[in-house]
């Protein structure tokens, strides 16, 4: 790995320039949160720290500069399954249905602790969701089976779709940039990585994306969230060497994290900065489950990071 801080400062300066440039329709437009173009750009947004990891290779490329082949740096970068396939596939599997576990965990802690009502009978929330996107003319389908079937597709499909768009963050945060703090030590690594990766967020968040009844305070209120959740990412990628469980991990809550809409009370919304996954009660679960990984089954060796 090279030392220089110009390929750190140059990959962060693709990821965020490129993230705001992608995201500059919506600043123009002044769209709202529910609109499609937050959808398409926010996809469009998440392949930006894959352009700045590729941005750092082509640097040191055009530089001359003596680095390593394409296959050791596809594996310093995490591309490959790692030194054990076994267990790179497992994590994997780890990932993909233990995510959506710790969502529907998050979910019954906060209904648990008062912070959440629950509508498990009638899904009022999830039947005014509907109204709202049909035009108050509701779907052909039973409410209840449609939310059965969401549930599954969201567990047992979506995770793998969702992974597509999640591994254009993860090669960067997880895949490069984790690697090259790791001299920082572990959780010194985890906690700047997820700061960064946070803050990279600013262009949705600044509007309130995820929390639209704080507006721009959503912006660090996510950065609490990319921390302990990158925690539990960065334990996925240390310990099997491989970016394809994080992957995984990352595609799996992007499909999970809005189960709440489904069982929650329309006459008592949930507030999605307390309650669920991503809220305060969430982070809290996600810190604890992180760190009882960390002291059970610490990462073997540091990964090698990519110049």
């Amino acid at each position: 790995m090279s030392r220089r801080p110009t390929d750190l400062w140059l990959f962060l300066l693709a990821a965020f320039g490129l993230s705001w440039l992608a995201t500059l329709p919506i600043w123009l437009t002044g769209a709202p949160l529910d609109s499609p173009m937050i959808t398409l750009l926010g996809i469009v947004m998440m392949f930006t720290p894959t352009l700045g990891v590729l941005a750092v290779r082509l640097y040191g490329r055009r530089r001359g500069e003596p680095g390593t082949t394409w296959r050791e740096w596809a594996g310093r970068t995490g591309l490959t399954l790692g030194g054990r396939r076994g267990r790179t596939f497992a994590l994997i599997a780890l990932a993909w249905f233990g995510v959506p576990l710790l969502v529907v965990a998050a979910i019954a802690l906060s209904a648990a602790l008062g912070l959440l009502a629950l509508d498990l009978g009638g899904l009022s929330l999830f039947r005014e969701g509907l109204a709202a996107a049909t035009g108050g003319q509701g779907p052909a389908m039973d409410p209840k089976v449609l939310a059965i079937v969401l549930l599954a597709a969201a567990v047992l499909i979506a995770p793998l779709i969702n992974s597509i768009a999640a591994f254009g963050e993860e090669w960067g945060w997880r895949g490069w940039l984790l690697p090259r703090l790791m001299p920082l030590g572990t959780w010194r690594a985890l906690l700047v990585s997820g700061v960064i990766w946070g803050a990279w967020h600013a262009p949705l968040t600044l509007r309130g994306y995820n929390y639209p009844g704080l507006g721009a305070w959503a912006a660090p209120m996510f950065v609490i969230f990319c921390v302990v959740f990158g925690c539990l990412l960065g334990w996925l990628r240390l310990y099997s060497g491989s970016i394809w469980p994080a992957v995984v991990g990352h595609g799996a809550l992007n499909a999970s994290a809005g189960l709440i809409l489904f069982v929650g009370d329309a006459a008592a919304p949930p507030d999605p900065a307390i309650a669920g996954i991503t809220g305060l009660v969430g982070s809290v679960l996600l810190a604890v489950v992180a760190a009882v990984l960390f002291k059970l089954w610490p990462a073997r060796q540091a990964v090698p990071a990519a110049a």
